[in-house]
């Protein structure tokens, strides 16, 4: 077994989990036409999201996996719906404007995450943290300011509700730290789930698309799963400024993906994207070394 304490063996799983994520917004170029089957999207990967890390939950602890369920407290629900309208909002958002605005904007989340930990738990932010999230903030603005046709500022803005929802998600976690997270993210999936045929049903639509796209909507669930699974082992021992660069691998490595000529999708990111995402980095490379000073530990149980 390999010693997971070691960084040599945890950075890279965390690593190969961010590599994993960053395959997302490349399944969704893929789906046929996209913006008109997102709730069978979401139909299809909150299902795999729930059964997989209930099959994950029941080979680690067994069959009392269940109880986790009875512990969940408000705590869970606020973090499982903060995290299921993070999913809803991410296919509105990447559907509507280019992967690196909704990646970049999900890179702002632990900006977010620490002014909802000023408002609700009381968490003091420091000056220096302050100026991160000032720079971020300057760089969303800035890609606002190149996106502002109707669709593709509404996907910017989709993708910064979609962090939000994520943040949401952390804090409420940090509220409570004893709530099962793996739980938690189940709940997120079973709400897409049953949000999504809510709005199904209230359309009269169909439940299922065609063979590719659902291959493609279980394939994106199921890299999330994984993901999360590796980066929950590696995280555990790695300091939370680290994990912040380590983060960025998803955000590059999606960008990357859908712009590789070669892998078909060519999609280019506008100069103001560019430039709005280069404060953002510079933002979160700041933010890091701030934490670093701290040498806190964060992960997921």
């Amino acid at each position: 077994m390999p010693d997971l304490k070691n960084p040599k063996v945890a950075i890279p799983i965390v690593l190969f989990a961010g590599i994993l994520w960053s395959f997302g917004p490349y399944v969704v170029r893929h789906i046929d036409q996209p913006e008109t089957v997102p709730w069978q999207y979401l139909f299809a990967r909150g299902i795999v999201i729930f059964l997989l890390l209930n099959v994950y939950l029941f080979l680690e602890e067994g069959i009392s996996f269940y109880k986790n369920y009875l512990k969940i407290g408000i705590s869970g629900i606020i973090g499982g719906v903060g995290l299921g309208t993070a999913m809803i909002t991410f296919i509105w958002s990447i559907t509507n404007t280019t992967a690196a605005v909704t990646l970049l904007c999900l890179a702002a989340m632990p900006f977010i995450t620490a002014l909802l930990g000023f408002l609700f738990l009381k968490e003091k932010i420091s000056i220096t943290v302050w100026i991160s999230i000032l720079v971020a903030a300057f760089g969303i603005i800035v890609m606002a300011y190149g996106n502002t046709g109707e669709n593709s500022l509404m996907g910017l803005i989709f993708g910064l509700v979609s962090a939000l929802g994520f943040s949401i998600f952390s804090v409420s976690l940090r509220w409570r730290k004893q709530t099962p997270k793996f739980t938690t993210v189940a709940i997120a999936g079973l709400f897409c789930f049953l949000f999504s045929t809510v709005m199904l049903l209230n359309n009269d639509a169909n439940f299922l698309s065609s063979n590719k796209n659902e291959a493609l909507f279980a394939t994106h669930g199921t890299l999330v799963c994984m993901g999360l699974i590796l980066y929950s082992i590696g995280s555990k021992y790695i300091p939370a400024a680290d994990l912040t660069l380590l983060s960025l691998t998803e955000v590059i490595g999606g960008i990357f993906w859908v712009w590789l000529p070669w892998l078909g999708i060519n999609e280019i990111p506008s100069t103001n994207t560019i430039i709005g995402g280069f404060f953002i980095f510079l933002a979160i490379f700041y933010y890091s070394m701030i934490m670093q000073s701290n040498r806190r530990f964060i992960g997921l149980n």
